[in-house]
């Protein structure tokens, strides 16, 4: 779950464990489930079911791009980042306990799922990521209607009917629902997964233009943009400390850093490519794209991937009030302490630089970046001299 980066996917802060259990420190999230909102509700209107559709459909684009398959998305699996209307708030998914990673062309067989959500071919055995679309087509009829495609007294009753793939749109229930929206759910219901409607698709369905408000007009700003420029002159150990405060920064601290960020991700796959920072850069209104523009993004992309994704976004644009404060920079620095002796050694430096492997890396590589703030030269870096490595310019 480290792995996965994205403005609709729950954060994973930290995991611990004991002779028993294994503990996850994720994100707050204190809007409640999907499935909440829907029993209050009754249903969506169409704007409102449109916005919760597109967040999803995002999350999905995202996860099939980096080869991750959930299995079992329903409104329990989505929750709210907190209680404000529909229109306004963040969903998040949550629950990857039955995710797995996929090979392209080639069919999973694990049977996983929920009845209602569960497309026919995982019942089968035999199936691709596209089972995920299934169950975003499930959502939507539900959130439009207020009752599944698929219903049943028993889960077998409900499975008979999943496997036949058969349902309605009742008179009584759709006839103020668009053709667009039905047309959607059709697409994303289709018994051959090879005919379904990919995520990507889905986002650039008609319903979903229409209905679903554009991403905020948030233009990317000066002094965003010089701070931009900036981080490719700051040292590996400054730049892995932000990407670890980005992480850990609670979702209301970043809001328009967020915002700027899906304004700029004109595609919806949670990740920005160099032509969409120049179309970013240009819809700002800030007069010179800069010529080393490549250069920069190759230092803001701290993962090698060849995008810029949305922590290493945040990492590279944050206000330095933002991460000045004690207990961000303590909780960064706790991450290289990993013994816990207020230290950080060498070789705790080599492991978290190098994600845990230290046999690449160069000792003098590692003590170059470690007399940068080792004040005092004692070989390692307490507290006081973090925290003044990361005040300086």
């Amino acid at each position: 779950m480290k792995m996965l980066d994205h403005p609709n996917i729950i954060k994973l802060f930290e995991t611990f464990e004991d002779h028993r259990n294994i503990y996850l420190i994720m994100e707050l999230c204190t809007g409640g489930e999907l499935f909440d909102r829907i029993i209050d509700e009754g249903r969506f209107t169409e704007v409102q079911a449109a916005i919760v559709m597109q967040q999803i459909f995002r999350a999905v684009y995202y996860m099939h791009e980096n080869h991750i398959v959930h299995r079992d998305l329903k409104p329990e699996n989505f929750l709210f980042l907190n209680k404000d209307p529909i229109e306004k708030s963040w969903i998040k998914l949550i629950d990857f306990g039955l995710s797995t990673h996929f090979n392209d062309n080639e069919l999973m067989k694990t049977k996983a799922g929920t009845p209602y959500y569960v497309a026919p071919q995982v019942l089968a055995g035999q199936y691709d990521q596209e089972c995920d679309l299934w169950s975003c087509g499930v959502i939507m009829y539900i959130l439009l209607c207020g009752y599944p495609p698929f219903y049943g007294e028993t889960d077998a009753d409900v499975l008979t009917k999943v496997r036949l793939g058969n349902y309605t749109f009742n008179a009584s229930d759709w006839k103020n629902i668009s053709a667009d929206a039905k047309d959607l759910i059709r697409k994303l219901l289709k018994m051959n997964p090879q005919e379904r409607y990919t995520a990507e698709q889905a986002l650039n369905h008609p319903w979903v233009k229409n209905h679903a408000p554009g991403a905020e007009d948030a233009p990317l700003e000066g002094v965003q943009m010089n701070n931009l420029k900036s981080f490719r002159s700051l040292n590996k150990l400054k730049k892995a400390a932000l990407n670890i405060i980005a992480q850990q920064m609670p979702d209301e601290e970043i809001v328009q850093l967020k915002k700027v960020f899906t304004s700029m991700d004109t595609n919806g796959d949670g990740q920005l490519t160099i032509q969409e920072v120049v179309e970013g850069i240009q819809k700002s209104g800030l007069k010179d794209i800069p010529d080393d523009l490549m250069d920069i993004m190759t230092q803001v992309d701290s993962d090698g991937s060849g995008v810029i994704d949305y922590t290493e976004f945040l990492a590279a644009t944050l206000d330095k009030k933002k991460y000045i404060q004690e207990d961000r920079l303590w909780g960064a620095f706790r991450v290289f302490d990993r013994d816990g002796d207020g230290k950080i050694t060498p070789l705790e430096l080599a492991e978290v630089l190098n994600n845990g492997e230290v046999s690449d890396l160069v000792s003098g590589h590692i003590e170059e970046i470690l007399k940068q703030a080792d004040a005092n030269g004692d070989g390692e870096i307490d507290f006081d001299e973090f925290v003044a490595m990361m005040a300086k310019q």
